[in-house]
Parts: structure tokens; sequence; C-alpha cells
């Protein structure tokens, strides 16, 4: 199963949504960067994806987006290839 990082803050609910998500496909030890506690993290995160919203969820090197994108990757059946290895 490829790693997978998400950009968080502490209050997100979410961030605890897409979570659960990822836990209901046996993904486990998500690597979580806070950005409330590291303004450069949040700059690299607005470098790396274009966007302020948290979270920002990367599945190995592929940016998937937010829990919305998360939710529908799910939905269309395609959530499980990008997690496979």
């Amino acid at each position: 199963m490829k790693p997978v990082t998400m950009y968080t803050t502490a209050v997100c609910p979410y961030c605890v949504r897409a979570k659960q998500l990822l836990a209901s496909k046996g993904v486990n030890g998500v690597k979580e960067i806070r950005i409330d506690l590291d303004p450069a993290e949040r700059d690299k995160m607005m470098a790396l994806t274009g966007r302020r919203t948290v979270p920002q969820i990367f599945i190995g090197e592929t940016h998937v987006g937010g829990c919305d994108d998360l939710m529908a990757l799910n939905q269309a059946g395609k959530l499980d290839p990008l997690l496979a290895d």
C-alpha cells in the first residue's frame, strides 16, 4: 500500500472524515503535517497544491486534493487502485 501524507490542522472535521475513509480502506499510519503549527509547511503545501484549505492529501506522489476529492475518488472506484502498490 502506498504511503499517505495529509496536510492538516488541529480542528478539522474534513481531516477526520478523510482519515476515517482511509482507515476503512486499511490505511494506517497517515503521515500528518500540521500546517497550524508550522507556517513554513503551509507555504510548502500551497506551493505544491495551489490550495489553501486542509486537508490536502497525497497518496504516494499523487496529489488527490481534499476530503471531497477523496470521497469522489472512492465513489468512482478509483481510490483502491490508487492506494495499491
